[in-house]
């Protein structure tokens, strides 16, 4: 039985599968009726409107609904998208057994212990029918999948089949006769009542009450259970029904019984504690699945998947009888597989599906189907194996593959069967089983024993090319060489379900439920990638991309890592072979499929992985590729360039162009965006860069007169500063018009500002400090007496900035190397076209506008409209507007921005050691050392289950910051961070560990600390201690097992000693004014003295627990903490004093006995 799903509750007393989602109802015997979702493991609503048991529920096969019946009498109609109770049906009179919907029509069908079976009308929500003739409960009534026929079990111990040809004429279909008819028919009734309903057979031959019973879904035939503890199978026809045969072997009350949906096998299950598989063909019993303390009440089948649901005492169990992967096996464009007891060839180039040869099963009995198939294309054989899970019945069969066949009646193959778990070929003639004893034995092909190999246990073998295998253990997949009868390789995967190779053998990809690993051909892990929906299937393709699935879809994964989605999927597939953009592959039913994908994806990052540029160069022009996961792709990567090469959006190509460092692009993006915000962005790069023509301009595009004008004065350009005064001036703002002369070095026009500004004694002193004598006199001349209390300090020093030497006119220079390949091409595309500053849309040669003070006219806003000699104002636009020409610019030198082969870039950053340490380590010590807190996270959540980490914000930030060092390089410049390795000796450049600051011996410390805090008696201090260290543990790097065990320990220690300090704490806060509240407060700490504790802490505990409950005269319990202190061994004083202690109560005890 393989267990897909499993829940905890209290007693499942009904269940039912929705027809098409995957969902189920169960009905509890609490009043509950929960609904979940098997695939995702959720609960998704639950309804509990009923009072007493739930016995029955039912979805309807098309409608959003679904029906329930309990103890209360009450049948419910419920809508489950609309979370709620439609209406209640009332008329029985005991409690409700079963209910279920019709398949066609809008009835309902229930049975109850008023002895009646009623059929419902859920439309017209009355009762239509109401058949009675058992004496007992009626414990369950079902309709005919397909036909008129209603079968009923009761407690009187017969099995009724009811016809209800007559109901459903009546209320479904009217006859020809319209309406005369039907009210001519509805007169004809027989002795007993209507004849709706009337019994066509009475099936007696249980020996007590019947509990279940069930048509098959295709054939004449009944099965029941009852309380004789057996299960009958009956056939029928028209005029009458028997009982075929007996199974027996259940050892109570038969619950439940069905039909398997599409094999010869039935199924039931008792209060026996076991679900029994029969088959149907020879009635005797193939499997048997228990549970140690549940008793199971019902069982349920899906009616189009291979799953089955049984409720027992504290929940249900979701379970498949079998494997539904499809054996097969590819060789180059063949695909052998076995279907219907046949092996069959899909040929994928031209689709031919032909039958090979027939395989030989024993009589018409039920063999378990095979699991796995091995081929060999030397000898043209196969070994197909059939694993039950349990080793003694597990077996493989050898044939040989006729080379001429006949396809429309193949040939009775004649294999060679015998016990093993699996069976894998090895050589041209020899292959290798794994026995039941789970030892390796090789074989030729005479299925002779040529040779035992010792290996290493294993529960698992895989094919690993010739003369090897991988050994599958617990937590370990082996590379075995079988020659040399040794391990060359090991990598760690619990539970790995399949191998796949690529087609040179050069890499492999282990399977597991979530997990795949991607390895080379020593084993050495490349990628590992986690999926929480089951992995169903993988194929390499032939580029060397590994393309899987779930159950959902089909995704890829290259061999560093990086994965996505392809396409969804309805229904779930197992890969045989991928193609290009064709995927063969075999479904659940053992049908071939071909589906098609787009593989553009890989194969560009794969491209991309390579190095292959001109492949990439190639997809981005011609291929398809949108979407911001692509561009978030390559960023992440390190190619923002490339995205450059096919995205569209402005604002995109923009951010992209910024973090490449790509000011061409950046410029033309931010003069199609004109936005201030984008203008900003790119003054930061370009002064980044030393580009302060590009800077330039974006100031004067954003009208940023303080920054344009301090560009000017570091640049050293004094005849635009001296523009940038008389600017200011026309603007009307005195700061910058102050500054600007500042920074021109211009004392008059200073002295003349403060002037007019009304700061009459700083121009004076301006003018004095300057040695500018007449100007001095005449502003002293024209303030007064007050005004003039001012004296010149005598060391007073000129403020003016020190001339430049010389004028900056390039750009500043860049690192040289080599353009990339994106670049070239693009330059390539782009060659005789515009180019940087040099290309702005118009550069206006300065004339004589900047000398022409009195030329500057002002726009409405105060702005400057136009610079240069009168009647220029029309031809050359707003000298400070929004337009191209904002400020007249300088003639460029030719090469000052020119796009050449030899253009300086930006170095391309490397990976860091922190990043190394994330790549390299699954532990999250390293993560958080990293300052990765979301990975960090991620994996504390996975691996040991914490959702709240706000408590171990300090740890992270320990972690952070304990893992690197910095030093000052220069004064200017940041610092620069180291990143100590614990591993220095072998770490290299991509091998590096983080050096992990907080230690185990750092944590036993503190354990000591804590130890001494809980000994004084500060309980509080200590808890906090204690947490601290239980936050440390995972945070911490162990190096050997004795390390582990330690941890483990120091986890367990701080378990106990926070759960029994905190009692002690909640205790001491207890009230003791009465006699409950001091019994209370002795019981906790009874508690606290079965903590597992230190023998110091642990004698003073019992001691205070001893002497609590003396006072309340309890001397027997103190007898037995008295006792439990001296198995500790205590100092002599003490241990003299408990014996007192004992005698004392031994005094007391004694008259107790005495009279007893």
């Amino acid at each position: 039985m393989l267990t897909k799903f499993e829940t905890k509750s209290a007693r499942v007393k009904g269940v039912a599968f929705h027809p098409n989602r995957p969902w189920i109802l169960s009905s509890l015997h609490n009043g509950v009726i929960q609904l979940w979702d098997y695939r995702m493991c959720t609960l998704i609503d639950r309804y509990d409107e009923h009072d007493g048991p739930v016995r029955g529920v039912d979805f309807h096969c098309n409608q959003p609904i679904f029906v329930s019946g309990g103890d209360d009498y009450k049948i419910k109609v419920w809508n489950y998208k609309q979370k709620r109770c439609l209406f209640t049906l009332l008329g029985h009179l005991d409690y409700i057994r079963t209910c279920f919907f019709h398949k066609e029509y809008p009835w309902i069908l229930s049975s109850s212990d008023d002895q009646t079976i009623r059929v419902w009308n859920w439309q017209s929500r009355n009762c239509i029918c109401v058949i009675t003739g058992h004496n007992h409960y009626v414990m369950c009534a079902q309709f005919h999948p397909s036909e008129d026929l209603i079968v009923s079990a009761s407690l009187d111990q017969t099995i009724r089949v009811w016809d209800i040809s007559g109901l459903r004429k009546k209320t479904a279909q009217p006859g020809l006769g319209g309406l005369e008819e039907q009210i001519k028919g509805s007169g004809q009734t027989d002795l007993f009542g209507s004849s709706d309903a009337i019994v066509k057979h009475v099936l007696e031959g249980h020996d007590r009450g019947v509990n279940w019973v069930t048509f098959h879904p295709t054939m004449p035939l009944i099965i029941s259970g009852a309380d004789d503890r057996q299960v009958k199978l009956w056939r029928m026809n028209d005029t009458k029904a028997w009982e075929v045969d007996t199974c027996r072997g259940h050892y109570n009350n038969v619950s439940c019984a069905l039909f398997h949906p599409r094999q010869d096998l039935i199924l039931s299950n008792s209060e026996d504690k076991s679900i029994r598989v029969w088959d149907m063909s020879k009635r005797t019993s193939i499997q048997t699945f228990r549970r140690e303390n549940d008793r199971f009440w019902v069982m349920a089948a899906h009616p189009t998947l291979n799953l089955f649901v049984a409720g027992h005492d504290t929940g249900l169990v979701v379970f498949k009888l079998e494997r539904e992967r499809p054996p097969y096996a590819v060789y180059q464009n063949k695909l052998y597989y076995v279907k219907d007891r046949y092996l069959r060839l899909y040929e994928m180039g031209t689709s031919k599906d032909v039958a090979v040869m027939q395989l030989k099963r024993n009589g018409g009995s039920y063999r378990p189907p095979v699991s796995s198939m091995s081929y060999n294309p030397a000898e043209n054989a196969v070994l197909l194996t059939t694993n039950t899970g349990n080793a003694d019945s597990s077996a493989y069969e050898l044939y040989n593959i006729p080379k001429d066949y006949d396809s429309a009646n193949p040939d009775v193959a004649e294999g060679k069967r015998s016990s093993g778990v699996a069976a894998v070929w090895v050589a041209r003639n020899r292959f290798t089983v794994l026995d039941r004893s789970h030892q390796l034995v090789v074989k030729n092909l005479r299925n002779e024993v040529t040779k035992k190999v010792p290996a290493a246990t294993c529960d698992m073998i895989f094919y690993a090319g010739t003369g090897s295998l991988l050994l599958r253990d617990s937590e370990h997949v082996t590379l075995f060489d079988v020659q040399q009868r040794r391990s060359l390789a090991k990598v760690k995967m619990a539970k790995c379900k399949h191998v796949v190779w690529s087609a040179d053998m050069s890499h492999v990809a282990l399977i597991s439920k979530h997990y795949v690993i991607i390895c080379n051909r020593k084993l050495d892990t490349l990628a590992t990638i986690h999926e929480s929906v089951r992995l169903k299937s993988a194929a390499w393709d032939d580029s060397g991309v590994l393309v899987y699935n779930t159950s959902n879809h089909i995704k890829y994964a290259l061999s560093n890592g990086d994965n996505g989605i392809i396409r969804t999927l309805d229904l779930p597939i197992y890969m045989a072979q991928v193609k290009g953009n064709t995927v063969y592959c075999l479904d659940r039913e053992c049908k071939t499929r071909v589906l098609s994908i787009d593989s553009t994806e890989f194969k560009f990052k794969l491209a991309l992985v390579n190095r292959k540029y001109d492949e990439v160069l190639h997809m981005v022009r011609n291929a398809k590729l949108v979407g911001q996961a692509i561009i978030a792709y390559l960023q992440k990567k390190g190619y923002p360039e490339v995205a450059l090469h096919f995205v569209k959006d402005e604002r995109t190509r923009f951010a992209l162009a910024l973090e490449c460092g790509n000011i061409e692009i950046a410029l033309e993006s931010a003069r199609a965006l004109d936005d201030k915000e984008c203008w900003d962005k790119l003054s930061d790069m370009a002064l980044a860069q030393g580009n302060h023509q590009v800077v330039e301009m974006a100031y004067q595009r954003t009208k940023n007169f303080s920054r344009l004008s301090f560009l000017y004065l570091i640049t050293g350009n004094m005849e635009r500063l001296k523009k940038m005064v008389k600017i200011a001036e026309i603007r009307k703002d005195t700061a910058s018009h102050y500054h600007n002369a500042l920074f021109v070095g211009d004392v008059r026009e200073r002295i003349k500002i403060l002037r007019t500004s009304g700061q009459g004694p700083l121009a004076y002193l301006t003018a004095v400090t300057h040695g500018l004598t007449e100007e001095a006199e005449e502003i002293k001349q024209s303030l007064g007496e007050e005004e003039m209390a001012i004296a010149v300090h005598p060391r007073a020093k000129l403020l003016r900035p020190p001339p430049p030497i010389l004028q900056s006119d390039q750009n500043w220079p860049l690192l040289t190397t080599t353009r990339s390949f994106f670049e070239q091409s693009a330059t390539a595309r782009t060659a005789g076209g515009p180019k940087l500053v040099a290309d702005f849309d118009a550069v206006v040669k300065v004339e004589g506008g900047w000398e022409d003070d009195e030329e500057v006219i002002l726009d409405e806003e105060g702005l400057p409209a136009a610079v240069g000699e009168e009647g220029e104002d029309d031809e050359e636009g707003g000298g400070w507007d929004a337009g191209d020409d904002d400020l007249e610019l300088p003639d460029l030198e030719p090469g000052s921005a020119s796009v050449s082969e030899g253009y300086f870039v930006p170095p391309t950053k490397g990976t860091s050691q922190a990043q190394v340490w994330c790549n390299n380590s699954q532990l999250p010590a390293d993560h958080a050392a990293a300052g990765s807190l979301e990975t960090a996270m991620r994996l504390l959540h996975d691996q040991i289950g914490i959702v709240e980490f706000a408590p171990l914000k300090p740890l992270f930030m320990q972690a952070y910051s304990t893992a690197r060092t910095s030093f000052v390089a220069l004064a200017s410049l940041p610092p620069l961070f180291t990143y100590p390795h614990r591993n220095w000796q072998d770490a290299g450049a991509k091998k590096g560990l983080a050096a992990v600051g907080l230690q185990l011996g750092t944590l036993v410390q503190r354990l000591q600390s804590a130890y001494q805090l809980a000994t004084q008696g500060k309980f509080n201090d200590a808890v906090s201690k204690f947490r601290l260290i239980l936050h440390g543990v995972p945070f911490i790097v162990v190096e050997n097992r004795q390390e582990l065990t330690e941890a483990q320990q120091l986890i367990g220690i701080c378990r106990e000693y926070i759960l029994g300090l905190s009692m002690e704490v909640s205790r001491k806060e207890l009230p003791k004014a009465s006699l409950e509240d001091q019994k209370r407060s002795s019981e906790m700490a009874a508690y606290f003295t079965h903590c597992n504790l230190q023998p110091v802490h642990l004698m003073l505990a019992l001691r205070t627990a001893q002497n609590l409950f003396y006072k309340l005269k309890n001397f027997k319990t103190c007898s037995s903490f008295a006792r439990r202190l001296l198995e500790l061994g205590p100092k002599p004083e003490m241990a003299q004093q408990v014996h007192i202690s004992l005698n004392v109560y031994s005094e007391h005890l004694c008259p107790v006995w005495i009279s007893v």
